[in-house]
């Protein structure tokens, strides 16, 4: 059901990664590195596609990020033999919560996110470099992303795989094993992981995401991925709850044609 073909997967997103950056005359890409499973599946592939020394990565940590994200993004950093530098984001972090009062997990979660936007664009700014997103297509259905944080980019590689597909393309990069193994983690606050916030396992939510993309009914959905009915409404309600996340602001059609909604024009003339 979910099985890829790595090979061809793997052709397709090089050759995504190529044509994108070389129709908007950039050759060098900045990652968000966080030890985990996508971004090093993500700098792998970058790494093939345009060469080590036009991979810029960062790791972007705060008081909360486990000592164990710190040696995982250098391992990976260190093992495609590309530029990686950190930046801490505890100070910041600390302003802002000085200023916001009240902020809850999720909250600042968010702040995070949205700070690690700041200085990906900032450094892809100086390097005249594009952004290169880590998004999976689980998350960007799910809606678990933070809009203009994790959620903004210039390019998402993997952003139409599924987690479950993610981990068989990691497996096929020879990405190491100690990052696969791992938990995945958002890292937005202490102890926290994805299937835990989710509360389903991805190999499951993956199967019912599938069966809404080919658009199953909840009976069929529901047996596919060995899951009761309600749980797939569940997993449904996130799903278009969160549609507002994967759109550019709603915009009022005034004109003949409109941004986001029937403006069409190619990056390259």
């Amino acid at each position: 059901m979910l099985e890829i073909n790595e090979e061809e997967v793997l052709e397709t997103i090089i050759n995504f990664i190529r044509e994108y950056t070389e129709n908007a005359e950039r050759e060098k890409v900045v990652i968000g590195l966080s030890g985990g499973i996508d971004s090093s599946v993500v700098a792998k592939i970058a790494v093939l596609a345009l060469g080590k020394e036009n991979v810029y990565t960062l790791f972007l940590p705060d008081i909360s990020t486990p000592l164990e994200d710190f040696e995982h993004s250098r391992l990976i950093a260190k093992t495609l033999d590309v530029s990686y530098k950190t930046i801490d984001l505890s100070p910041m972090i600390h302003s802002i919560t000085d200023v916001c009062e009240d902020m809850d997990e999720i909250a600042l979660g968010n702040v995070k996110a949205r700070l690690r936007m700041v200085f990906l664009y900032q450094v892809a700014n100086t390097r005249d470099a594009l952004v290169c997103g880590t998004s999976n297509k689980t998350e960007l259905l799910t809606g678990y992303f933070t809009k203009y944080g994790d959620g903004a980019s210039d390019i998402l590689p993997i952003g139409d795989l599924y987690k479950t597909q993610v981990y068989q393309l990691a497996k096929y990069l020879e990405i190491p094993e100690e990052i696969i193994k791992k938990p995945p983690t958002a890292g937005l606050w202490k102890g926290q992981t994805d299937e835990d916030e989710l509360g389903i396992t991805y190999a499951k939510l993956d199967k019912i995401l599938y069966g809404i993309e080919r658009q199953r009914s909840i009976k069929e959905i529901a047996e596919m991925a060995d899951v009761d009915e309600k749980e797939v409404r569940r997993i449904y309600e996130m799903v278009s709850k969160t549609e507002h996340k994967r759109k550019l602001p709603v915009i009022p059609k005034i004109s003949f044609r409109t941004v986001g909604i029937d403006w069409r024009f190619p990056l390259k003339l």
